[in-house]
């Protein structure tokens, strides 16, 4: 079996001379990447001031037949930041026990990504994936943008898990996701070598 060169379900970890501002520091999930392009979600960047529950309210979202109110904990779970492109369009990026055949985009191994408002009904009232982290927005790039970026010592490339996805607190994944490849985020230098 030969590996595919694209990055579906990997993360994308921003180096140090990157050069865009909305990507310093960023850890991102790639959803979508093909040579038509490719399409991501920033996973450790919150968005000041939203929640969960604050984007219920928004919407008008109430979870109606539902004999449970959603926990405080899933009220109070931030929205991340989740890039630059459609901000006002919510993303939600979660493990696969939760799929609908029409909305949900399968991504890898058991995480999937679904931009409908039935799955922010589903996790009010209990009925959601059992991990999930909510993105307004998302990274997008042209046929070859991202290859470009790579080559141009742009980003990092590692293979995501499911604890770093949901589990490490927002503000601790950049540098989780460099001890995966065993860097110490302080050696990292803006400087490309060249033999």
């Amino acid at each position: 079996m030969t590996k595919t060169p694209y990055l579906d379900g990997q993360l994308l970890i921003a180096m140090p001379g990157m050069g865009d501002t909305r990507f310093e520091r960023s850890v991102v999930y790639m959803c979508a990447h093909s040579e038509q392009g490719a399409m991501g979600i920033i996973i450790n960047k919150t968005t000041p001031m939203m929640r969960f529950g604050d984007l219920l309210s928004q919407l008008d979202l109430h979870p109606q037949d539902s004999p449970m109110e959603p926990s405080a904990e899933l009220m109070e779970m931030p929205v991340l930041f989740g890039g630059p492109v459609e901000q006002g369009r919510g993303f939600v990026l979660h493990t696969s026990d939760y799929f609908t055949e029409d909305s949900s985009l399968p991504v890898a191994g058991n995480i999937a990504l679904t931009a409908t408002v039935d799955i922010l009904k589903a996790m009010a009232s209990g009925q959601g994936p059992q991990r999930a982290v909510l993105a307004l927005g998302y990274a997008g790039w042209a046929p070859g943008q991202l290859e470009n970026e790579i080559q141009h010592n742009g980003w990092l490339t590692v293979a995501a898990d499911e604890d770093l996805l949901f589990g490490v607190d927002y503000d601790e994944r950049y540098a989780a996701a460099l001890r995966k490849l065993k860097i110490d985020p302080a050696m990292l230098s803006s400087e490309a070598g060249h033999a």
